[in-house]
């Protein structure tokens, strides 16, 4: 079962809930503390999956990187599993089941282990003069392309810059236009906007996430401080972490709205 939704499929996703061809495999970029000058190839240059993954401020310091399942469950509309579940989901739905409120102790741990949405987005950086990935959450996602879509009719001649502001749950991620481009670009930055390609390679988003097989999907579990035991796999939680900061903190986005890409 293919998990990844590209293109017009991808943005519809985002309505319907509220390497290249050189064979180099290409790297999500964080946008974090940083601000990159890019040029909106493609609007369609859009990838959808779930992923897990836990941050580690928001579990004790047991952060567990970004992955995807190698044999991931069906989800429903909104994207929450109903069949073949995999270790994680049912995690998930232990503390899920607990919960008499969905903002109460239980359903904060039942989201630890939820797969969310995250929508990959290709873009032309203008310092380097190459494409370059960026993974943004459903709430960030929305808005970057709502000013894509507001600029429709002017993406063949405006620069924009991209950047993350705010902080945890707030945290969202802005595409403003680059008003007075002669004078905000570098020479370099001018010659790789008019020289950028029409359209990228097919391929672009192929190897950008780690896929874990469900033994590794449980020791991660494991890793994280869940006691498999309560989901009937009767191995005792590993007494060893490993902490991460690469994981996006949740930052609340669903059903939010129409994208109207």
């Amino acid at each position: 079962m293919t998990q990844f939704t590209n293109g017009m499929d991808a943005l519809n996703a985002l309505n319907e809930t509220g390497g290249g061809s050189s064979g180099e495999k290409m790297q999500i970029t964080s946008l974090s503390g940083a601000t990159f000058k890019v040029k909106v190839v493609d609007k369609t240059a859009v990838q959808l999956v779930y992923a897990y993954g836990i941050h580690a401020k928001s579990n004790n310091g047991r952060g567990v990187n970004s992955f995807i399942a190698q044999n991931p469950s069906k989800k429903s509309a909104k994207g929450y599993p109903v069949d073949d579940l995999t270790s994680w989901d049912l995690a998930w739905k232990y503390h899920k089941d607990k919960s008499e409120h969905y903002q109460d102790a239980e359903a904060a741990e039942a989201n630890k282990y939820r797969a969310k949405k995250r929508f990959v987005m290709a873009f032309y950086e203008l310092s380097e003069g190459k494409p370059i990935l960026f993974d943004l959450s459903e709430r960030q996602a929305k808005a970057v392309a709502a000013t894509i879509v507001e600029y429709n009719d002017e993406l063949g001649e405006l620069a924009f810059e991209i950047k993350k502001v705010g902080e945890g749950p707030a945290t969202t991620a802005v595409l403003s236009p680059i008003i007075n481009m002669a004078k905000k670009l570098t020479a370099e930055e001018v010659a790789n906007f008019e020289n950028a390609p029409a359209e990228f390679p097919p391929g672009l988003f192929d190897g950008i996430w780690f896929e874990k097989t469900d033994a590794e999907m449980i020791e991660l579990l494991k890793q994280a401080g869940f006691d498999v035991s309560l989901i009937g796999i009767g191995d005792a939680p590993s007494t060893q972490s490993e902490t991460s900061d690469d994981i996006p903190e949740e930052d609340g986005g669903t059903d939010e709205g129409d994208l109207p890409f």
